[in-house]
């Protein structure tokens, strides 16, 4: 077979992503970090978009490093239809968690993978997740810790933040930002097949 038969680039450059990969023992060729527009459009639902995302970026990163198994994702943290993005200064993460204080939101995280000959396939995982009602103090401390930045929903669950989930069903690595189960189909649905100790 084929060199790229192997071959994994991750179109992120999230740490998270590469540790939950290593949790089953994949460790990605090339990093391809793909910088894209992330703002929804107009009557965008939040399930397209996060699908959309994570298809857009593993477009991006295949034009970048052709020929392997191009994986990608997003995650989208959302009440109702309002998204809560990556919050960008410390106010919107306050405000961010504010909202999400004593109430449940939904965690949506698309997956794409495009194989090397070109096919395309995608997955989306969701997630519910309730916090506890959150003091002014709890949340000062949270964002004294700096672990808002860069996350959707401006929280971390494999973080502090974990302290503050009172009930969450759905899948725990997508809340992190990526689902393995997910993942691991649509490698394997493409072709990909992951490489034994000898190399094989």
């Amino acid at each position: 077979m084929g060199e790229s038969k192997h071959l994994l680039i991750l179109a992120s450059a999230s740490p998270r992503r590469l540790e939950l990969l290593a949790q089953v023992g994949l460790t990605p060729d090339r990093v391809a970090p793909a910088e894209i527009d992330e703002a929804p459009r107009k009557k965008e639902t939040p399930r397209r978009l996060a699908l959309r995302l994570a298809c857009e970026k593993a477009e991006a990163a295949t034009e970048a490093a052709p020929g392997g198994f191009v994986l990608a994702a997003d995650t989208v943290v959302t009440l109702g239809r309002r998204v809560l993005a990556k919050a960008e200064t410390p106010e919107e993460a306050r405000r961010f968690l504010q909202l999400l204080s004593g109430r449940a939101h939904r965690v949506l995280t698309g997956v794409c993978v495009i194989a090397p000959d070109g096919r395309h396939a995608s997955r989306i995982a969701e997630a519910r997740v309730r916090f506890k009602r959150l003091t002014d103090r709890e949340i000062a401390g949270y964002l004294a810790s700096g672990e808002w930045r860069d996350k959707a929903g401006a929280y971390a669950i494999q973080g502090r933040a974990g302290g503050f989930v009172i009930d969450m069903s759905g899948s725990y690595s997508a809340v992190v930002g990526l689902p393995l189960y997910e993942t691991l189909a649509l490698l394997e649905g493409l072709g990909f097949r992951q490489p034994t100790k000898d190399g094989s």
